[in-house]
């Protein structure tokens, strides 16, 4: 009696993890936001493409996601991938934010949209911090482990790139998200 219950148990924990064509399937159908992300986090479409393909290989040789995490975790392994690839870091010249120049001239209207070409004009720091705590909502504790600072340094990199998103018009803060 007690053996079959284990057998049950086993077995209907094996199905709470995602498979490998669960994994695809999500690559599949989100392709066009999973890829946004990578691109976004990289600022550079052939690093994008690669972040991206490395997420798909790392997803589909995992074994233990539960099935109801599985988007979550695509999208950690892209920006895990980005990190590993552009291992952004504060720089010294970070103290102030960069004027970010936009060639949207609707951008001074108030919206809730961000321009895309200003976002890929943070430095890597500011960009990685403003897409993982602003985009993806991220904490900023969760974000300064994945970097490897502090969350006081993930705050201030927020914002200079809030900062500097605004200076041209590029967030607006009277909705109830930033970029969304």
């Amino acid at each position: 009696m007690a053996g079959q219950a284990r057998t049950r148990i086993s077995e209907n924990a094996e199905n709470q993890y995602a498979t490998a064509e669960e994994f695809l399937r999500i690559f599949d159908e989100d392709l066009n936001p999973l890829y946004q992300l990578s691109f976004f986090l990289t600022g550079d479409h052939q690093k994008g493409e690669t972040c991206f393909v490395a997420a798909i290989e790392r997803c589909a040789n995992e074994t233990r996601v539960f099935r109801q995490w599985a988007r979550a975790w695509a999208k950690r392994v892209i920006v895990e991938s980005a990190i590993r690839e552009l291992q952004p870091r504060l720089s010294s010249n970070s103290s102030s934010p960069r004027p970010v120049f936009s060639h949207n001239q609707q951008s001074r209207s108030p919206s809730r949209h961000f321009d895309a070409d200003a976002v890929l004009r943070l430095a890597d720091f500011e960009r990685f911090v403003f897409v993982m705590c602003v985009l993806e909502r991220y904490r900023e504790s969760e974000c300064a482990l994945l970097l490897g600072c502090s969350a006081f340094q993930v705050r201030e990199a927020c914002t200079r790139a809030i900062q500097a998103l605004a200076s041209v018009g590029q967030v607006s803060f009277s909705g109830d998200s930033v970029g969304r």
